[in-house]
C-alpha cells in the first residue's frame, strides 16, 4: 500500500508541474472540470450508498457550466472581475432552479428533500471549490509569455498545494512517532493531537520556506513576511478540517475510500479533501487580508 501511494504521490507531482509549467486555457478548463466531473461522480455515489437518490448528471452539468463561466471570465482587471461574479452568479441560480424543478415530474425516493439538498451540495462542495484553482490561476494573472499559466498562477498554485499536502505529512510523521491522544476518533480514529500538532508545524515551516524562496512576490501578488506563517497554519488547520469532512461523508456511506481511481490513495477525493476547503480559503485571505 505504502509503495502505489509513494508511486502515486510522486505521479501526481509531476503532473502538477507539467500542468503549472506548460497548461494553456483550454486545458486548465478540462483539468479542473475532470477533477469537478471525478469528484461529484465519487460523492454522487457515497450518496447513493447511505440511501440517498440523487440527480448526478444534472448536478455534474452544473458544475461543469461553473469552470466553464469562470474559465472564459476571469482577469486580473475590474471588468472581468465583475463578469465573473455575474456568470457565476448566474450559473449558481440556473443550478438551484434545475434541481428543484427536475423533481417536480417524479419523486425518485421518499426523501425529496435530501435528495435535493445532496444533489445542490455536490454542487458546492465539489466543484464550486475546485473552482478556486481557476481563480488562483487566473485571477491576478497577467500573461508573461510563458507556455504555461503565467508567474503569479503558478508561484499560487504550487504554494497552495506544498503548504496543504505537507499538512497531511508532518501529521502523518508525528502522528505515527508520536500520537497518543486521538484527535476525532468517531470520524478517523488514526489522526491523533500529537499529529495534527505536527502538520501545522510542518505547514508553518513550508509556507515560510515558499516565501523566502520567492522573496515574498507570487507574480502579481505580494505579501510581507508575517502572513507566511499565519497562511501556514490557517491553511493546515482548514486542510485538516476538509479531510475530517470527507471522513464523515465516508463513513456515513460506510466506505473506506471515496473511490479507486489513483492506486494507493484511493478516490479523487481522498486526495482533493484538504484542498477543497484550503484552495478558497487561500483566495479569500489574499482577497481580503493579504
Amino acid at each position: 500500500m505504502l509503495k502505489y501511494r509513494l508511486m502515486s504521490g510522486v505521479a501526481i507531482g509531476v503532473a502538477v508541474f507539467l500542468a503549472v509549467r506548460f497548461a494553456q486555457p483550454v486545458l486548465v478548463f478540462a483539468i479542473v472540470a475532470i477533477l469537478s466531473v471525478a469528484g461529484q461522480l465519487e460523492f454522487y455515489g457515497m450518496c447513493r450508498k447511505a440511501g440517498v437518490a440523487v440527480f448526478t448528471w444534472l448536478g455534474i452539468a452544473c458544475g461543469v457550466a461553473l469552470v466553464a463561466a469562470t474559465v472564459l471570465t476571469v482577469g486580473p482587471s475590474d471588468a472581468a472581475m465583475a463578469a465573473t461574479y455575474r456568470a457565476e452568479m448566474a450559473v449558481v441560480v440556473f443550478a438551484i432552479l434545475a434541481v428543484c424543478i427536475r423533481h417536480f415530474p417524479r419523486v425518485i425516493s421518499g426523501t425529496p428533500l435530501a435528495t435535493v439538498a445532496c444533489t445542490l451540495f455536490g454542487f458546492f462542495y465539489v466543484p464550486f471549490t475546485v473552482n478556486f484553482f481557476t481563480r488562483l490561476v487566473y485571477q491576478w494573472s497577467e500573461r508573461d509569455g510563458l507556455p504555461g499559466i503565467g508567474t503569479t498562477g503558478a508561484r499560487l498554485i504550487l504554494f497552495s498545494i506544498l503548504v496543504i499536502k505537507i499538512t497531511d505529512v508532518g501529521a502523518y510523521t508525528f502522528g505515527r512517532l508520536f500520537g497518543r491522544h486521538k484527535l476525532c476518533p468517531n470520524l478517523s480514529p488514526n489522526k491523533t493531537w500529537e499529529g495534527a500538532v505536527g502538520g501545522v508545524s510542518a505547514a508553518v515551516l513550508a509556507s515560510c520556506v515558499c516565501w523566502w524562496a520567492f522573496k515574498g512576490q507570487f507574480g502579481n501578488v505580494s505579501f510581507a513576511f508575517v502572513h507566511a506563517p499565519v497562511l501556514g497554519v490557517l491553511l493546515a488547520v482548514v486542510g485538516m478540517v476538509g479531510d475530517l469532512f470527507e471522513s464523515l461523508i465516508k463513513r456515513t456511506a460506510s466506505v473506506k475510500d471515496s473511490g479507486n481511481t489513483i492506486p494507493g490513495m484511493g478516490g479523487v477525493l481522498d486526495v482533493l479533501d484538504s484542498l477543497l476547503f484550503g484552495v478558497p480559503v487561500l483566495y479569500v485571505y489574499l482577497t481580503f487580508v493579504a
